[in-house]
């Protein structure tokens, strides 16, 4: 059988692809599995120094299979609080605090927990033709997957209370003009574009990449002066790196600094 979810590294980069196509690369429990054991791989793996994830057929992820959902009501055993916690918790938990940069390639429709995990990326490159979609109160069910945490941050908390009380299809046009989108790109140039930029967050400073993700977080949830002395602790941990050694050395002989992630 064709696996759910695809997995490869190559130069740095781990592509992690949903891999149901027929199915909009909805979220049965295989692909829930899949997908969280492979992110957890990626945040793990030393070798990985950045993150590309993206569906494959006309749809990024379209949340929560409804089908295997409805089969479970019919049954009497649908717990949605306990695949929350199982699966989509560590997932978007995992993408949005892992140590290294994250890029969501956005091919087609990302709605429910598709949108929230693309919105727990750190970088968003959005295909001309896909949206995102905001689609928990439409089938009777509050939010999840972290997107009451980044929602709001990404676009204000009024604009997102609209797009989670009244749900509807944001067009990559108008999410760029949000803020959920970092860039819109032809539907054909999507994977090539998504490429390049993981290429070229794999060949950069690491640990600082982390440290500034670490940062945002914390200063988030903190005041002024917890996040003065957090940053302080993040420039101890950086200075210290090999990487920032060698760029200081690269600055001053007037040379483009190489980065070994270390």
């Amino acid at each position: 059988m064709t696996s759910p979810v695809l997995y490869a590294v190559e130069h740095g980069v781990a592509a992690i692809t949903l891999n149901r196509p027929a199915e909009m690369n909805s979220l049965d429990t295989a692909t829930k599995v899949a997908l969280r054991d492979h992110v957890l791989e990626a945040a793990a793996d030393r070798d990985v120094r950045a993150v590309v994830l993206t569906g494959s057929g006309r749809a990024f992820c379209v949340g929560q299979d409804l089908r295997e959902h409805a089969d479970a009501l019919v049954r009497g055993d649908a717990d949605l609080g306990a695949t929350v916690h199982e699966h989509y918790n560590p997932i978007a938990s995992t993408l949005a605090t892992m140590d290294k940069p994250v890029v969501a390639a956005v091919n087609g429709i990302a709605a429910g927990a598709g949108a929230a995990f693309a919105f727990a990326c750190d970088l968003r490159i959005v295909a001309s033709g896909a949206g995102f979609n905001l689609a928990f109160a439409g089938i009777g069910l509050s939010c999840d997957s972290g997107s009451s945490w980044t929602l709001p941050r990404l676009v204000g908390w009024a604009r997102a209370r609209e797009l989670l009380l009244l749900p509807r299809t944001v067009t990559a046009a108008e999410a760029l003009e949000l803020g959920l989108a970092t860039e819109v790109v032809p539907d054909g140039a999507l994977l090539d574009r998504a490429a390049e930029l993981a290429r070229q967050l794999a060949a950069g400073p690491t640990a600082a990449y982390g440290a500034i993700r670490r940062a945002l977080s914390y200063s988030a949830t903190h005041d002024l002066d917890e996040a003065l002395a957090h940053e302080a602790e993040l420039m101890r941990l950086t200075g210290a790196t090999e990487d920032h050694r060698g760029a200081v050395s690269a600055f001053l002989a007037k040379e483009r600094p190489t980065f070994h992630g270390r």
